[in-house]
């Protein structure tokens, strides 16, 4: 195994140490920022980020790229500018410009700037990918809302409905339907009355179990009434009937009675009451 005085001798070592002393070797961008401690150097990082950023922004404008390759560099690109942002926060603590703060907004190839700032961006291609599209639709603006002072200018009398008859149309419809609901009225009452009288004889013709039949009864009072329109047959009766003339002599005596009751004072009905004794009436 060579010894490492010996790796130095070699012609690969020694064309590196060269380049090195002339500084024509390019120097690699720290892994982590907080590695730097100089502010020009954390200056020089940022913009090749930045020059990163903008080529890779310029190839993904192409859509004959593939789904793919727009994702990947989608991905780069969103990498890139973490670290930008990492580096940005390290100027700050080295002494520098705050660029988070002051610097220019990120935009796309169309100068308009690029959907969700703070977190993962799309450019390019990868906007028109499936299932992206959809995060870029904006929903349709509402109508505005009248005023109701606009809302109270459409309202006439064709509102209320007063006109609804000048165009002609709507009377013939509305007798139409007057007839049609006439018939049907009609109809109905037909049907119930058919129903009504179909139960009334079927509740004539069922005879009860318990009644009683008595034909000789009913034909001795028939031919009574027979004979008595006759006049052959006179009649006795066991009440004594009060004539006319004293029927109209009992109104007259309940009618003073009434009037007095009504009209007479107490000790003028009392005394009334006692002659009507001793004179028995």
């Amino acid at each position: 195994m060579a010894r490492n005085a010996e790796k130095a001798m070699t012609a690969l070592a020694r064309f590196r140490q060269a380049q090195l002393e002339e500084g024509k070797v390019k120097e690699r961008r720290p892994f982590l920022a907080s590695e730097c401690s100089e502010l020009p150097k954390a200056e020089k990082w940022r913009r090749q980020i930045i020059s990163e950023i903008s080529k890779k922004v310029a190839q993904i404008q192409n859509a004959g790229l593939g789904e793919f390759r727009i994702r990947d560099l989608n991905d780069e690109i969103n990498k890139l500018l973490r670290e930008k942002g990492h580096w940005e926060y390290r100027i700050r603590e080295l002494g520098g410009p705050d660029y988070v703060r002051f610097g220019p907004r990120m935009l796309d190839h169309e100068g308009k700037e690029v959907p969700g700032n703070r977190g993962y961006k799309y450019f390019g291609a990868a906007r028109d990918l499936p299932g992206v599209r959809e995060l870029f639709e904006k929903d349709p603006t509402p109508a505005p809302r009248k005023t109701r002072g606009e809302l109270m200018k459409d309202v006439d009398a064709e509102y209320y409905g007063y006109r609804d008859e000048d165009d002609g149309v709507l009377l013939p419809l509305e007798a139409q339907y007057e007839k049609e609901a006439v018939l049907e009225a009609v109809q109905k009452w037909k049907t119930e009355k058919e129903t009504r009288l179909q139960q009334q004889q079927q509740e004539e013709e069922e005879e009860s179990i318990y009644t009683v039949h008595n034909d000789e009864a009913e034909d001795e009072e028939r031919r009574e009434e027979m004979e008595g329109e006759e006049g052959g047959v006179s009649f006795i009766a066991h009440v004594p009937v009060p004539s006319q003339k004293e029927v109209e002599e009992a109104l007259v005596r309940r009618k003073k009675m009434e009037l007095l009751q009504r009209y007479a004072s107490e000790t003028l009905q009392a005394q009334s009451q006692e002659a009507r004794t001793l004179l028995g009436i």
